[in-house]
């Protein structure tokens, strides 16, 4: 299995981290000191909850109890209860986001890629039923038609990597989370998007920050000039799509088995993870010819 090859990999960089948040923050935080310790540390915790995302298994309790347990006991030989785990990783949510953004993230090049893909709750027929996001998720509509939850947005560079990720509700436009600075500090050159990210005063916005964002154009819009290296990058959208499509089926960030929005909120952070260590992600591949032009493949 995958995990067998990754669990050294996975628990050597989650511990340096871990040894790091304890000295830096762990100190700082105000809180009830006399709360009986865990024996399991925020590292092993933090790994078995990425471990999941890439284990294959559907149901985390399936995967703890029946194999964690009972074939992983070299590795992780002290393990408590399944309830307490489930308490134990909402606990360690915020060290193992940290961990996402400062270990996990790629570097932009000066092409970067942005979408974003529905993350479902419920199928549609529960939507009234569903009490466990009450209040918190909306309806919102995509190419595949309506659903239920939240939007993940996130920006990759050429090399298949994650730049950054933000969650939105379902019913909110795709071109907010680019509004906000703190979403696209580190991006740079030009970024490449689907039609709807099309908005005059959104490309002037961002080109003033040093952004060039490209993207297709509408039936009923004029045609502009265009690069003929910017066209063959459009056509290279479906990267994107595909990373979104092994986010959703090998690292399984979405599913509708929640019980609660700090689960939900750590499975889409753990997946993310999951994903950075994956040994092979969609990238465009190119080479310099003897013309100066870049052919893409």
């Amino acid at each position: 299995m995958v995990i067998y090859s990754k669990i050294t990999e996975i628990y050597c960089v989650v511990d340096e981290f871990c040894k790091e948040y304890n000295q830096t923050v762990d100190k700082h935080l105000l809180g009830n000191r006399s709360k009986r310790p865990s024996i399991m540390s925020k590292s092993e915790i933090i790994t078995i909850t990425v471990l999941f995302q890439l284990s294959g298994f559907r149901t985390f309790k399936h995967f703890y109890i029946f194999y964690v347990q009972k074939h992983m006991k070299d590795d992780f030989p002290a393990t408590v209860s399944y309830n307490r785990f489930t308490e134990l990783m909402s606990q360690n949510l915020m060290p193992m986001t940290l961990f996402l953004k400062t270990c996990c993230l790629g570097e932009c090049t000066g092409i970067s890629f942005i979408d974003s893909t529905p993350v479902r709750v419920c199928k549609p027929k529960r939507i009234k039923n569903n009490k466990v996001f009450k209040g918190v998720a909306t309806t919102g509509k995509s190419t595949m038609g309506w659903f239920h939850g939240f939007k993940l947005h996130i920006i990759i560079n050429d090399k298949g990597e994650i730049l950054n990720f933000t969650i939105t509700q379902a019913n909110v436009d795709d071109r907010t989370p680019l509004k906000k600075k703190s979403f696209l500090d580190k991006i740079y050159g030009k970024l490449y998007a689907d039609k709807g990210y099309i908005g005059k005063d959104l490309m002037q916005l961002l080109f003033i920050d040093g952004l060039h964002l490209i993207t297709h154009i509408k039936n009923n819009m004029k045609n502009s000039l265009m690069t003929m290296s910017d066209e063959i990058l459009l056509r290279k959208l479906s990267i994107i799509e595909t990373i979104n499509d092994e986010l959703k089926n090998i690292c399984q960030i979405e599913h509708s088995r929640h019980r609660s929005f700090t689960n939900f909120l750590s499975n889409i952070v753990a997946g993310l993870i999951a994903y950075s260590f994956l040994p092979k992600k969609p990238a465009i591949k190119y080479q310099t010819i003897k013309s100066n032009q870049l052919a893409f493949y």
